[in-house]
């Protein structure tokens, strides 16, 4: 194990390793503030009253024209 310290400087992959960490969790809360569950801040938002799955409405029965 030694010798990799050899290779390698102990403060600089430190330091490297910290930037690291800290750019792995900020990426994990903004994922996580994206979602509608787990954002903490906003509260999950009202679910939209139209959604692409809707069935299609009604047909409204036509007056029926006699000749």
């Amino acid at each position: 194990m030694w010798r990799i310290w050899r290779l390698f400087d102990p403060m600089r992959a430190m330091v490297v390793q910290g930037i690291f960490l800290f750019g792995v969790a900020v990426m994990i809360h903004l994922v996580l503030l994206s979602t509608n569950k787990f954002n903490w801040l906003d509260g999950p938002k009202a679910k939209a009253v139209a959604s692409q799955n809707a069935p299609m409405p009604t047909a409204v029965a036509s007056a029926t024209v006699t000749k």
